[in-house]
């Protein structure tokens, strides 16, 4: 998909795809502000909304690993997300703890009977919807190990999978790793490099370098040049497609700019309505 371009409208921001794997996107954002650039990454990363385990309740845990421990683990495996949208959050549900509108429920029951060690993996999890299970790279693989158990210990959980973003806790970000970059030629100046000997053996150029022309550094310097020109590479835990998470993205950032420009439009209705009231008082 190198070289697609998603965009026709030189007026408007342009996407090139430049790799797209299960798990990994790498694609140029331009036409564009470093702003608009900086927060559609900042968006990926901690406002796309994932499913993610959010309540724990222990029946019996005889394993070595601790309560508290073994939640943490379970928070942190991503589950599918595909179909979030079809989930309310929790705040905005009308049930009073949990419901199917919501959340999805997990249930774990094993016991170590044999001798030798037991390993208990995360796709041993029963969940209550299909379209929401614990993230695996195959159908040969049996996903994360939760804790090890040896002859006699026993593990009984009973989990809840609710939707939220990363702001809210790193376990909802459909994200593992975000790469950003822009002017990898360093001719904007936005970068002062401490290096000891050659500044070029030291700071290497990225791939991205190969598409741009590196400035003569004894030209003028123009003070009021902008980037234009954006490098992301979105790498994925899986709970997500690469491509959904750029839209997803982009849909949220639109969302928030739209409710800003409301709430700006509502507030310059509402100045000329209270200087009226206070023109005209009431009788």
């Amino acid at each position: 998909m190198d070289g697609v371009s998603h965009v026709s409208d030189p007026n408007n921001p342009q996407i090139r795809i430049r790799g797209l794997t299960k798990t990994n996107v790498d694609f140029v954002l331009t036409n564009t502000h470093l702003s608009v650039a900086n927060s559609l990454r900042r968006v990926m990363i901690a406002e796309v909304p994932t499913m993610a385990i959010d309540l724990v309740e222990f029946f019996d845990n005889t394993t070595v690993l601790a309560d508290e421990y073994l939640a943490h683990r379970l928070g942190m495996i991503p589950l599918l997300s595909h179909s979030v949208d079809q989930f309310k959050y929790s705040r905005d549900c009308t049930c009073s703890n949990y419901c199917k509108e919501c959340s999805v429920e997990f249930n774990l029951h094993v016991k170590c009977t044999e001798d030798g060690t037991r390993t208990v993996y995360s796709t041993e999890l029963i969940s209550s919807n299909k379209d929401v299970v614990p993230v695996t790279e195959g159908p040969e693989d049996r996903g994360i190990i939760l804790v090890k158990m040896r002859k006699g210990q026993e593990l009984h959980i009973h989990c809840v999978a609710k939707k939220g973003v990363a702001k809210e806790h790193a376990k909802w970000s459909p994200c593992a790793a975000v790469g950003f970059e822009y002017d990898p030629h360093n001719n904007l100046r936005h970068l002062n490099y401490w290096f000891e000997k050659n500044i070029k053996d030291e700071w290497p150029l990225s791939k991205n370098a190969e598409e741009e022309v590196e400035n003569d550094p004894d030209a003028p310097f123009d003070f009021k040049a902008e980037p234009s020109v954006f490098y992301f590479n979105v790498e994925t835990v899986g709970s997500m497609n690469p491509q959904e998470v750029v839209m997803m993205g982009t849909r949220v950032l639109q969302e928030s700019l739209s409710g800003l420009q409301l709430a700006l439009d509502n507030d310059q209705n509402a100045e000329p309505n209270a200087q009226m009231d206070e023109a005209d008082p009431w009788v």
